[in-house]
């Protein structure tokens, strides 16, 4: 079949018969490719060269397709635990041993050895007279203060002259009695003249033991109106007061410490307590002095205090103006020397069960360990028993962990050999 040229231009004329929907660019487009042929010819390759390049495309959304969905069916990558930010990470040291001297703190009060209390031993009276300060140095016998005896005077003088009539009325009736043994019957003396004589010096030698009793009880009311030192010491504390009426079973007038004797009275750990003996020396430390006192314990407590679990150490020390009783004092006493863990106060945590530590494993797990103190000294708390020193020690904040759980070891700063 022929198809009809347009004489003048060349170009294909469409053909009458064809469907009145026949669009226009096709028309455009027969009509261009006759006007340029080299288009004819180059349309089919372009129509090829852009089915290829869908396809490529396709062939690419494909493999980043399949790509994906393999990627989506790996399970996902570990995380080390190191880097998990859920694990807390703990601070941890090796101890390891070192020398140390086991040394046991005690923490107390310097007081007297013995506190005497002394007081109005008589009956009620004014202090008249007071002759001592706090801190004077009185001897045995030393009057301290006076009370108002302007009563008991007079009562005295007149008991002694009372002693001096009786004696002198049982000196005569004496002589009576002597003088009618010698008349006797023979000498016109009746027995009964005999014996009416022996009664009335009997009496009269009586009267004088009760006048003379008096007297010594007045004179002993007399000598109780003098505050007197029971021994030598010195005065700690003084109530008394000029003017003041001082009565028996009131509250004491003076407190003498004995000889000058003073201790410490400090408490300390059960488990502290029998590792200590009587006679071991001690060091007391006071505030503002930097030398120590020596000293010695002399008495250990013989009951531990169920609530505070704490007992009582006394030791004793030699006289010196720096004790004052009532001063804030430590004591350092030495135990023995020997190779021993030492970790700061941090690491060692205590509840009902006892003191211990937190320690890691190999695996990273908390695992608690109990261990027995040994001490406190400069560089931390001695451990006595529970540790090798080749445990990795939880040092902070192991109040906020519990056995078992994971944790990250932070790098350590540096560990004892």
């Amino acid at each position: 079949m022929s198809t009809p040229l347009d004489q003048h231009t060349g170009s294909v004329l469409a053909p009458s018969a064809a469907p009145a929907e026949q669009d226009d660019s096709r028309t455009w487009i027969a009509r261009e490719d006759a006007r340029h042929p080299e288009l004819a010819q180059r349309r089919p390759r372009l129509a090829r060269k852009r089915g290829l390049i869908l396809a490529g495309a396709g062939l690419a959304a494909a493999v980043a397709a399949a790509v994906w969905m393999h990627v989506a069916a790996k399970p996902p990558a570990r995380v080390p635990l190191a880097n998990r930010p859920d694990v807390p990470l703990v601070s941890t040291l090796v101890p390891g041993v070192q020398p140390v001297s086991t040394q046991v703190l005690v923490t107390g009060t310097i007081s007297a050895r013995h506190n005497l209390p002394i007081g109005d031993g008589g009956q009620a009276g004014r202090i008249v007279k007071v002759y001592v300060q706090v801190g004077d140095v009185v001897r045995r016998g030393q009057i301290l203060a006076r009370l108002d005896d302007s009563v008991l005077k007079p009562q005295v003088a007149e008991l002694a002259a009372s002693l001096a009539r009786a004696r002198a009325q049982a000196t005569l009736s004496a002589a009576e009695y002597r003088r009618a043994l010698e008349i006797g019957p023979d000498g016109g003396l009746s027995r009964q003249n005999i014996e009416q004589s022996q009664a009335t010096a009997a009496m009269d030698a009586a009267n004088v033991q009760m006048v003379a009793a008096q007297l010594q009880q007045k004179r002993a009311q007399l000598a109780l109106t003098r505050i007197v030192a029971p021994v030598s010491g010195i005065v700690l504390t003084r109530a008394a007061e000029i003017g003041q009426v001082a009565s028996p079973g009131g509250p004491a007038l003076f407190t003498l410490e004995d000889a000058g004797r003073v201790e410490l009275k400090g408490q300390v750990p059960e488990q502290d307590l029998a590792s200590l003996k009587i006679g071991q020396p001690a060091k007391v430390y006071l505030i503002g002095y930097p030398q120590p006192f020596p000293g010695r314990i002399w008495l250990l407590g013989a009951t531990v205090n169920q609530q505070t679990r704490l007992g009582q150490v006394r030791i004793a020390l030699d006289p010196s103006p720096a004790l004052r009783p009532g001063a804030f004092a430590r004591a350092v006493i030495t135990e023995s020397h020997a190779e021993r863990p030492v970790l700061p106060q941090t690491a060692v945590m205590t509840d009902s069960a006892g003191s211990y530590v937190f320690i890691v494993d190999r695996q990273g797990i908390i695992v608690r360990r109990p261990v027995a103190l040994g001490g406190v000294i400069a560089s931390g708390v001695v451990i006595a028993g529970g540790l090798t020193g080749r445990e990795r020690v939880v040092t902070l904040a192991g109040g906020f962990l519990q056995s078992g759980e994971t944790v990250r070891v932070a790098p350590e700063k540096g560990a004892r050999s």
